[in-house]
């Protein structure tokens, strides 16, 4: 019926099209004479140029904000435009943009700069723009109109749900013209009308079912619905519509703490940024000033073995002299003394022998004054190759500590880990203390081994404090020599029937002590392992551990969140056997304990830190 009601020919939309055209065309027009703020805006930092520069390419950024993406780049050499991505190479000379910096200071004098909108404002231009587009052409997300006959149709504004079909203005109007379509029922085209029909009936959803939350048609309600509580869409629709204000209300409250939330994220990523270029340079000076100072020495040495070089020649040179002299001399005398075997004067063969004997008995220069050619700058060259392997095994040690460093420093706080795989991104190298060893303890690398003794008075054990007598039981501690201060995660292997993992404060004078045991006063927490169970010990006080203990241990420390935690290792899998909530206020420091256990004298202990570090 309302096929035959509707007219059969298209409207012609040119007229509409030209119009729409002519009022863009004036509105653009009055819009080019104003300064747009979000055009003079950075790609990067999405904020008005600061100290705006322009690259070969022509695209303008801040000077900061491009110096600080090409610095990423700068080992590669190749230097790219965030925008078009053009790569330059050699890394070009930026300029400052004079006129794009005046008009960003005209911007800002005239307050136009808002390059992000307040939530409320940003919805509200939303909303605006949507009803300026009602009149334009369908588009994807749009309902076209069913009664548009080119390939180009018009977007629906009103739905039938009597026709079951959507119009756009010029094919809505016989529904507002005759009076069999004036009854019909209209809304708004939002959806597709096909997304309003019920699936298995083909049927318009008119019914909501409050037991499965969910639109239904009437025949639904007959069959698999019967049962259940159903009441129209329209009086769903009012229920709902009463807590449409407060989930607005809460989406603009989120949407607000999210702009603020933006705002420090940004904050954060450009102090993370200049503090990461800061450090870069900071890094690289040092590395000079320690290459400068080897120069230095370099070129030290190198005047000192060419000062002894010269003052040594100058000696050989000189006694080079004398020796030819001499020679020249002992020739001469040689054929005085052969010239006078033919004299037949006895009288003056006599007087010229005596004369030329002594000249042979007296030499200038004394025999074996000449260095042993062993004797050389060899030994100099050895010395400083030694002195590089001593340098090459520092940065070898201490190098896996400041790549951890590096690696602890993000924009964003991360999670707290849940898998080893994920624990084992927080490890951090550790190193056992030789100085901060109980006597009776021998080290190996990362490992450390004990014996169990008797029991030992407390003067003979320590070598000190002779005046206290107190037998007590032998405590074996070692102490690792880092002081924790950040997210750290370790593993300890560990043999034997009783021992302890902890960790503790120094004492106030910047000792370790071996005078309590872990876990005896408030500056250590320590998980202790016996035959007769486990135990968490802080401040004398001990909470039982349930669980299996395995002979590896991994312990797990945020000291800025006040997190320790322990955990049973076994494969891959890990238990936790307990978790300490406090607040820490000095330095940590990772410690082994033992104590002797009557049962297993004799016994070798021994726990080793497991090098998961690389």
């Amino acid at each position: 019926m309302a096929d035959n009601l509707l007219p059969t020919a298209c409207t012609t939309r040119g007229k509409r099209r030209k119009k729409k055209n002519m009022a863009e065309r004036e509105q653009e027009g009055e819009r080019g004479s104003e300064l747009e703020p979000n055009q003079f805006c950075c790609s990067v930092c999405l904020e008005l140029f600061k100290d705006p520069v322009t690259i070969p390419c022509g695209h303008s950024y801040c000077k900061f904000c491009i110096e600080g993406c090409w610095d990423q780049n700068e080992e590669k050499g190749l230097y790219s435009c965030p925008q078009c991505r053009l790569v330059f190479s050699p890394r070009p000379v930026l300029g400052r943009n004079n006129l794009l910096a005046e008009v960003v200071e005209m911007l800002k004098k005239t307050n136009t700069q808002q390059v992000f909108p307040s939530f409320s404002e940003a919805t509200a231009a939303t909303a605006a723009e949507a009803g300026a587009d009602a009149e334009a052409f369908a588009s994807p997300g749009d309902v076209d109109c069913d009664f548009c006959c080119d390939t180009n149709p018009n977007k629906a504004t009103m739905s039938c749900l009597t026709c079951v079909a959507s119009y756009c203005p010029d094919h809505l109007k016989p529904h507002y013209n005759i009076p069999v379509l004036k009854k019909h029922q209209l809304v708004s085209a939002t959806v597709p009308l096909q997304k309003k029909m019920c699936s298995k009936h083909n049927k318009l959803m008119e019914v909501y079912c409050r037991t499965d939350q969910k639109c239904i048609c009437y025949l639904c309600v007959i069959d698999e619905h019967n049962s259940h509580k159903t009441v129209s869409a329209a009086a769903e629709r009012e229920e709902q519509q009463k807590q449409l204000p407060v989930n607005q209300k809460k989406v603009q409250e989120r949407g607000k703490e999210r702009e603020k939330e933006l705002k420090v994220l940004l904050e954060a990523l450009k102090d993370f940024k200049k503090c990461s270029q800061t450090s870069v340079k900071t890094s690289s000076g040092i590395f000079d000033e320690l290459i400068s100072s080897l120069k230095k020495n370099c070129t030290s040495l190198e005047k000192l073995i060419k000062a002894q070089e010269k003052e040594a020649v100058a000696q050989a040179e000189g006694l080079q002299l004398q020796l030819e002299e001499e020679i020249s001399k002992l020739r001469k005398t040689d054929t005085d003394l052969e010239q006078v075997s033919h004299v037949d004067d006895n009288i003056h063969f006599i007087q010229t022998f005596q004369s030329l004997s002594a000249s042979c008995e007296s030499p200038d220069v004394p025999n074996g004054c000449v260095v042993p050619s062993k004797h050389t700058f060899k030994a100099v060259a050895q010395r400083i190759s030694e002195l590089k392997n001593e340098v090459e095994d520092l940065v070898k040690t201490r190098w896996p500590s400041i790549t951890a460093e590096v690696s602890s420093v993000n924009v964003l706080l991360q999670p707290e880990p849940k898998t080893r795989e994920e624990f084992l991104n927080f490890c951090c190298p550790l190193n056992l203390d030789k100085n901060a060893v109980s006597k009776n303890m021998t080290l190996s690398d990362l490992k450390a081994t004990c014996k169990t003794q008797q029991a030992l008075t407390y003067d003979s054990y320590y070598g000190r404090n002779s005046y206290i007598t107190t037998r007590i039981t032998s405590i074996e501690q070692i102490w690792c020599s880092e002081a924790l201060t950040k997210r750290c995660y370790w593993e300890v292997s560990l043999s034997g029937y009783t021992w302890c993992v902890a960790v503790s404060y120094k004492d106030k004078s910047g000792a370790s002590s071996y005078k309590s045991e872990f876990g005896k006063d408030d500056r250590s927490w320590s998980l202790e392992c016996s035959s007769k169970g486990c135990s968490l010990r802080h401040n004398d006080q001990s909470i039982s551990v349930s669980g299996s203990v395995f002979s590896k241990i991994g312990v797990y420390l945020d000291y800025i969140e006040g997190i320790l935690s322990f955990y049973s290792i076994s494969g891959s899998n890990m238990t936790l056997l307990h978790r300490v909530d406090t607040t820490f206020t000095e330095p940590l420091y990772p410690c082994i304990g033992f104590k002797d256990d009557k049962s297993q004298q004799g016994t070798a202990y021994y726990a080793e830190l497991v090098k998961n570090w690389s």
